[in-house]
């Protein structure tokens, strides 16, 4: 195996001179002023040899034909990784769109882009497996935004830069700590974003600068005297104050200039922890404070790990100046970079597990930071990926979970783009279905015109779809597909039997209400799952006063079969058949003495005469039956089995074979099977008997019983 190649920033700048020449980037910066800028600005932040030589070959892949082979050769895979990588996020940049000015004025647009720059974000960290190489686009764009400052003529593009700048860049500086590239980035985005509020601003700064330059110098030589004399030693300093955070306090408090706190500012800089506190207390004990500006940050750091204690205090003219109380380990890492630890766990890697990707990214950045040049971190390419984050065609960032499919995507879009998926182009190029997206990816979807899923796409096998989202939508549309085809099925069984009774103009409406349905649509429904067929449409369709006809002539016979039970020992007593058991001959029988409403007819096994207590058993009394012929018994019949076609009409045909006559049927799904309970009315219980016995041998039918 031959050695590795080590990287060598000079000469990567003496190659560069040669591969750039006079060539200029399309801001107009020459691309080896850029690179030079760049090298000044990584080495303000770290000394390594490969990041200040990826800065001076940043351009190479517009001037070499294999510049992945080129740039091993000379330089190693640690520094080609690194150029290759940030080439990426520069073609990034060319595919997201670059935020609008005017767009931030936009409420509803606003807030639709701060998603989209939270997204893109992810994005970038996603994209990198060395987080080097943000350090590396950062500079770059400092560098874009320094050469724009420098002219004088006011430069096409800079507005642009300085709105994505704000919204990207400045953000991920600050998310992964490197505070001198972020504010340094701000003043110059604000610059050319908001001139108008930047140069004001400038303007006040300037005007009070001589007084506030020597108010500061007195205020230094006090503190460190006052410091002195109690044998601590400190650095203390005035703090620049940035004219960002100016703008964005003004904003956000609605406060004028002179109403700031902040403008006047020290820093103390002392070895420990407990001398910060002590100098705290020296500091308040010998100055008047503002007691609603105090921030411990040291013992509740910000979000992002910076720690410092912050105060207020007022001089003799009653003029605020702001103190800053920290140690030098303190300052280090939150003006170098140091302060993205970002929950972050010393504990072990068996914490690290509870972190999010990115955070462990953002981790590994910030040991690489605080490390020696000499010794690098375990990298963070072991992390698992939660999330992809890839491109429509317009730019617009897309997160999906890790592992997503082209189908995925066009669901995560818009539901019937995802039906009507049919192939799919991946940075232009054709790709499978089942195609594993990878971060920075531009995806487009070919979709045909009309059409639906295949049913391969729930084959977990073949991995077409990944997410629930997608997986629910492809269910819902062949459950959707199922009932339609069911009611154009039960449309042209009724349209046909309406045909066969010569009701051809009867209201829909009318027969799905007198058959039980709410609505037409299930009554088409009900008629292609068989819950109802010829004959009840035909029940159904009889004039009012037959109706009325049949169903006195049912009450007739139920009052009749009521006037058939003998109580003995007594003649014309009231009885009435109990509902709960639905007594039939020749059922053993017994009464139950009702208060007021006579004697209530039960089965002997019917469980509500089990369970009676001393003083209901008290209330029975002999009874049998009497001349029961002609006379019908309602008798209700649980079936419970499959919900399997035909299965419904098959139980309906017995009964109909018996001369059972079928008066009430009701159906539910419990636990995936199907419950029918048949009221039906019987003039012997035989005939029952030989109905269930049928019902039960049918295929598809587990029990069937009276209740």
């Amino acid at each position: 195996m031959s050695e590795e190649k080590k990287a060598d920033s000079l000469l990567a700048r003496q190659m560069a001179t040669t591969l750039y020449a006079d060539k200029k980037l399309f801001t107009g910066e020459a691309r080896l002023a850029h690179a030079d800028g760049m090298a000044n600005i990584v080495r303000g932040i770290r000394d390594d040899e490969e990041l200040i030589a990826a800065c001076y070959l940043f351009a190479v892949h517009d001037c070499l034909a294999n510049p992945d082979e080129w740039l091993k050769a000379n330089f190693g895979s640690g520094v080609a990784e690194l150029v290759n990588e940030l080439h990426r996020l520069i073609e990034l940049n060319g595919k997201t769109r670059l935020m609008p000015a005017e767009d931030e004025e936009k409420g509803a647009d606003k807030l639709m882009l701060k998603a989209q720059d939270a997204l893109l974000r992810k994005m970038v960290l996603a994209m990198c497996r060395d987080l080097r190489v943000v350090i590396l686009r950062l500079s770059s764009r400092l560098q874009t935004l320094r050469y724009y400052a420098m002219k004088k003529e006011d430069p096409e593009g800079a507005k642009a830069y300085g709105a994505d700048t704000l919204a990207l860049y400045a953000p991920l500086a600050n998310r992964l700590g490197i505070w001198q590239i972020k504010w340094e980035l701000e003043d110059l985005s604000l610059r050319f974003t908001k001139p108008d509020i930047y140069n004001e601003i400038a303007r006040q700064l300037d005007e009070s600068r001589e007084a506030r330059l020597a108010f500061m110098r007195d205020a230094v030589d006090k503190i460190k005297a006052m410091l002195k004399d109690k044998g601590i030693e400190a650095e203390v300093s005035g703090r620049p104050k940035h004219i960002y955070s100016i703008y964005k306090k003004m904003e956000r408090k609605h406060l004028r200039f002179d109403q700031l706190y902040d403008v006047r500012a020290l820093r103390i800089i002392v070895q420990t922890v407990e001398q910060c506190y002590e100098v705290l207390s020296i500091v308040q004990e010998n100055f008047p404070g503002v007691s609603s500006e105090y921030d411990d940050y040291i013992s509740n750091p910000k979000p992002n790990g910076y720690r410092s204690l912050h105060t207020v205090i007022l001089d003799s003219r009653n003029r605020p100046i702001e103190i800053q109380i920290r140690t030098r380990e303190m300052h280090e890492y939150n003006e170098l970079g140091m302060a993205a630890h970002w929950r972050y766990k010393e504990a072990g890697n068996s914490e690290k597990s509870t972190q999010s990707a990115e955070d462990q990214k953002v981790a590994w950045l910030s040991k690489l930071l605080a490390w020696s040049s000499d010794v690098k971190p375990e990298g963070p390419q072991g992390v698992q990926e939660e999330h992809v984050y890839v491109l429509t065609p317009q730019g617009r960032v897309v997160e999906m979970s890790a592992g997503a499919t082209p189908i995925d995507f066009a669901y995560h879009l818009h539901s019937e783009l995802g039906h009507r998926c049919r192939g799919a182009k991946v940075n232009g190029n054709m790709v499978p279905l089942n195609y594993k997206l990878k971060t920075g990816e531009t995806v487009e979807i070919v979709a045909a015109k009309s059409g639906g899923p295949s049913r391969d796409w729930l084959n977990p096998e073949l991995g077409f779809v990944v997410t629930n989202r997608a997986r629910s939508k492809v269910r819902q549309w062949f459950n959707q597909k199922a009932v339609e085809e069911m009611v154009n099925a039960g449309r042209d069984l009724i349209e046909k039997d309406l045909a066969r009774l010569g009701k051809t103009a009867f209201k829909l409406e009318e027969l799905a209400k007198r058959l039980g349905y709410e609505t037409v649509e299930d009554l088409y429904v009900g008629a292609a799952k068989e819950e109802f067929g010829f004959k009840s449409i035909e029940k159904a369709l009889k004039p009012q006063e037959e109706e009325k006809k049949e169903l006195y002539t049912s009450k007739s016979k139920a009052e009749h079969a009521k006037s058939r039970v003998l109580v003995v020992g007594v003649d014309s007593l009231l009885t009435q058949l109990a509902r709960c058991c639905h007594p039939a001959p020749p059922d053993k029988i017994v009464g139950f003495v009702t208060r007021g409403r006579g004697v209530t007819i039960h089965r002997a096994d019917c469980p509500n005469i089990r369970h009676l207590d001393e003083k209901g058993q008290e209330r029975l009394i002999e009874v049998s039956w009497g001349n029961a012929e002609g006379a019908v018994f309602p008798v209700e019949v649980l079936v419970v089995g499959q919900n399997a076609p035909g299965l419904l009409k098959d139980m309906s045909e017995i009964f109909m074979k018996e001369k059972i006559s079928i008066i009430g049927m009701s159906s539910q799904v419990v636990k995936g099977d199907m419950h029918w309970r048949f009221n039906v009315e019987i003039t012997q219980a035989e005939s029952l008997k030989r109905s269930i016995k049928a019902i039960q041998d049918l295929p598809g039918v587990y029990n069937a019983r009276r209740t």
